[in-house]
């Protein structure tokens, strides 16, 4: 490991070109950061009739499909283009080769943008072949390695992928693709990414943490509770996507939702409450238990939440947050940046939980239209400082 290190150091100091490209985490994670502002904005510019893009998607299901595969999709390729060397002992893919990658992401958004002026198949496949291109490269490297416990990241790559092509074919039928398969399929394996890269990072992160400061009670280790959790959590998200509204799934996801609490719990997240590049990972993840139970409640008819509020909890709390969080976060490492939070990134955090919370609020019967909006803005400025902040951090050498 240390002399693939040494090697990829060497790669990186060898090439001459943006900084920006020498590892993949840096155009990803400022495109994700970017797009999210400049796809809400449009959004509330499309709701409010202020202007009419050239998409075939009505504003709800372009909305749900740049959030879902277009945000979260860079997000996704930041994190394993980065994570996967250090994972395998490859060396990282640098350079114009992840300048081609990129541009087939931005080559994406521009077909899903224009796609009323283009073919809808042609539309699909222009979309596609990022994710295509992605999965190739990731499992080159996995496969080649032999590196089959993290196997799983790529099949769930492969999932996400085929999710996009399903809600792509939903639009092209002429549904309304945001409350389609692709779209529970394609939430559903975010949800699942979440709880096992979560279940990797969040209690090693605090661990370490923790074990700093010399704490008496440490993060519980990976134990049999956690295959379980991990067992009923793709059950229950199985069941959700194919029988959303069924009494028995949401029995099981109100299940999903209890055990995951669980098993957060055990990770001592309350110790860590100093430093908010920590708490914000508990708190990112702390969004998918409460999303089981929303989905769970929606289904059963307990309470006032509707079934756009319930998956917003996923959408704009797990979605939101726990990739904020690892961007953050692993912008900071990857740069040779002291690992603590600003008072900016701090600020980042509040708003961005701010407008999770005021999304759901707006979701409930008879929420005020000023409470959508209130979310949107508080969404558009966290992560617009994000992409201030970041800016030097993800374009500048290491330091």
């Amino acid at each position: 490991m240390a002399n693939q290190q040494s090697n990829s150091s060497s790669r990186v100091r060898a090439w001459n070109g943006p900084a920006i490209l020498t590892y993949g985490y840096r155009p990803f994670f400022l495109l994700a950061g970017a797009w999210a502002v400049v796809a809400m904005a449009l959004w509330v510019a499309m709701l409010a009739g202020w202007v009419k893009l050239p998409t075939r998607f009505d504003p709800i299901s372009w909305h749900a499909h740049e959030m879902l595969f277009g945000f979260l999709g860079a997000v996704i390729a930041g994190f394993l283009l980065t994570a996967v060397p250090n994972w395998t002992g490859r060396l990282p893919i640098i350079g114009w080769p992840l300048a081609g990658l990129v541009s087939t992401w931005v080559l994406g958004r521009l077909a899903v943008f224009g796609s009323e002026m283009l073919d809808p198949v042609l539309v699909s496949a222009l979309d596609l072949v990022f994710f295509v291109v992605l999965a190739a490269v990731i499992g080159r490297e996995i496969l080649s390695d032999k590196n089959w416990r993290n196997l799983p990241m790529l099949v769930l790559l492969v999932l996400f992928a085929t999710s996009n092509g399903l809600f792509h074919a939903n639009a092209i039928q002429g549904e309304y693709a945001a409350g389609g398969l692709g779209f529970r399929a394609g939430l559903a394996v975010s949800v699942l990414l979440i709880v096992l890269i979560g279940g990797r990072v969040v209690p090693s992160f605090t661990r370490n943490w923790l074990a700093k400061r010399q704490s008496a009670k440490l993060p519980a280790q990976f134990a049999p509770l956690d295959r379980v959790v991990l067992a009923v959590t793709v059950i229950a998200l199985v069941g959700w996507v194919t029988a959303p509204d069924n009494t028995l799934i949401a029995i099981l996801c109100a299940v999903a939702g209890a055990l995951n609490l669980i098993r957060l719990w055990r990770w001592q997240g309350v110790k860590a409450l100093s430093e908010p590049l920590l708490w914000i990972l508990h708190v990112g993840y702390l969004f998918v238990p409460l999303g089981f139970l929303a989905v769970a409640a929606s289904a059963a008819g307990v309470g006032p939440v509707s079934q756009i509020g319930a998956q917003h909890v996923w959408m704009a709390g797990a979605i939101g947050i726990m990739p904020l969080a690892m961007m953050t976060r692993a912008s900071l490492g990857h740069a040779g940046r002291p690992l603590t939070a600003s008072r900016g990134v701090a600020l980042i955090y509040y708003l961005v939980i701010a407008s999770v919370v005021l999304r759901y609020t707006a979701a409930l019967d008879a929420g005020p239209d000023w409470l959508l909006h209130a979310s949107a803005l508080g969404w558009i400025a966290g992560f617009g400082l994000f992409s201030i902040l970041y800016w030097p951090i993800l374009t500048k050498p290491r330091q």
